[in-house]
């Protein structure tokens, strides 16, 4: 295999999808087997804290998005990273797409009254963190070497309070 066909992270699963089956399977269960617990909540405050909480998420997705075009790289982790972004959004966290993605999912969750969705977003981020981040991270490490350990020092992975 050459090399530049090598040239992207080797992660488990397409990161787009950990969000998509959980947010299916959340719905799926929710149906069969209701938990409850979010929908004894008041409707109106839950609603708006939920909209509130996926508006955040959504726009913490958006600037990582568009930083990333910004840098000229690309976003799909089956084509080779062209830049490291450290710039914007990225100077917060080394992965604000992952991070704003599980904020939104909160924030649906809440909207919706999704029970499941909450419970299934602690192993989705046990998917997110050692099938993709964690070898996306490898990668960087391996192309761009003391540039992107620098980086590493820098900013954390996810929040300031969450290594």
């Amino acid at each position: 295999m050459s090399e530049a066909s090598n040239d992207h992270p080797d992660v488990v699963v397409f990161p787009p999808l950990v969000p998509l089956a959980i947010l299916v399977i959340a719905v799926a269960l929710q149906r069969f087997v209701p938990l409850n617990m979010l929908a004894a909540l008041t409707p109106t405050p839950r609603i708006v804290a939920g909209a509130l909480i996926a508006a955040a998420g959504l726009i913490i997705v958006i600037s990582a998005q568009r930083t990333l075009a910004r840098r000229g790289t690309n976003m799909n982790p089956s084509q080779p990273t062209i830049a490291i972004a450290t710039d914007g959004i990225y100077r917060s966290t080394r992965n604000p797409m992952y991070v704003g993605g599980m904020i939104a999912l909160a924030g649906i969750a809440l909207i919706f009254a999704l029970d499941w969705l909450m419970a299934l977003m602690i192993p989705a981020a046990f998917v997110l963190h050692y099938g993709i981040v964690r070898h996306e991270e490898q990668y960087l490490v391996r192309k761009f070497g003391d540039e992107y350990q620098t980086y590493m020092a820098s900013a954390p992975r996810y929040l300031p309070f969450i290594g």
